[in-house]
């Protein structure tokens, strides 16, 4: 007997409440995070993961790390014609690893990081979401 293919979540809250994560606190509280730095930031499931836009996707939620929450930053699926010429994102805090001239990845361990660098991610997403 083949069993049907369950539909995917419609929402974040959705997927959420459906999510089996040790770090799901975290994860929720990183969301509150990314929400809070502008009212244009809205949200969806892309990639099997919460993401985030303001018209385009800008970051989304890498959920295959269980030591800790990595959140993915990018200008869409694709690289952009303009990408050589790189992000001015101030990163005081070092809390960005660069994987390309678009695409980077912020790595929290723990509910006391985040709330220590909640601020400094939120610095990032403001300027971040111009690009898009």
């Amino acid at each position: 007997m083949v069993k049907a293919k369950q539909a995917a979540p419609a929402t974040v809250d959705e997927f959420l409440a459906a999510l089996k994560h040790p770090l799901k606190p975290e994860i929720e509280a990183v969301r509150r995070t990314i929400l809070g730095a502008d009212k244009k930031i809205g949200e969806g499931i892309k990639w099997n993961a919460p993401s985030f836009h303001t018209g385009e996707h800008f970051t989304t939620f890498n959920l295959r790390a269980t030591d800790s929450i990595q959140v993915i930053f990018h200008l869409g699926a694709k690289v952009k014609d303009n990408s050589t010429l790189g992000l001015a994102i101030k990163d005081p805090d070092g809390l960005l690893k660069w994987l390309a001239k678009e695409r980077c990845i912020a790595t929290l361990r723990d509910m006391r990081d985040i709330k220590s660098r909640g601020p400094a991610l939120q610095n990032i997403v403001r300027p971040w979401i111009r690009f898009v």
